[in-house]
């Protein structure tokens, strides 16, 4: 079946663990500060974040947009490898332009033969829940507590597709 094959190409890939190498998931026990972040279509306010190598930091991320977007923490090479993944989400119905839960309120009943295994209901390789990133609907707002362990070369981005190259990228700068 179709949506099994786009499912078998979303499982994780290297780049899913990659956040690994420069932060963790954050205790909320942590947390000396909360960044907002607000989206708009196409663009973040701000532009840049500053954090400390070892900084446990919330963030706060607003959608006032009318699209779905993404907050996620990364390297330039690990947003490419998203954008794949994520287009795959999108391909096979999992999300929509405006939701994340796009596959929520469908009607599996009249789908009789698609295997819901190989689509990953309840299986990591088709979940948007990596520390490093969160999804968030049009007029919602989301948090993620994120522990930065080592300085890198970061950006944040949205991977939804078309987002990235329309300029929905800011940057992470570590002070000393």
């Amino acid at each position: 079946m179709a949506i099994a094959a786009v499912a078998a190409q979303t499982r994780p890939a290297a780049a899913d663990s990659a956040y690994q190498a420069f932060g963790t998931r954050g205790r909320a026990q942590d947390v000396k500060r909360t960044v907002d972040i607000v989206m708009l279509d196409n663009s973040y306010q701000p532009q840049r974040i500053q954090v400390q190598a070892g900084e446990t930091v919330r963030f706060r991320v607003r959608n006032t947009g009318e699209l779905l977007h993404e907050f996620n923490i990364g390297t330039a090479a690990m947003h490419q490898q998203h954008q794949r993944e994520m287009q795959a989400m999108f391909d096979s119905g999992m999300m929509s332009a405006t939701s994340k839960d796009a596959m929520a309120g469908m009607d599996h009943s009249n789908m009789p033969g698609m295997n819901h295994g190989a689509m990953g209901h309840g299986a990591a390789m088709m979940r948007h829940d990596d520390p490093n990133a969160v999804l968030v609907n049009p007029g919602q707002t989301e948090e993620m507590v994120f522990k930065f362990t080592k300085a890198a070369d970061l950006e944040f981005a949205c991977n939804v597709p078309g987002h990235y190259q329309s300029g929905m990228v800011g940057n992470v700068v570590f002070s000393r």
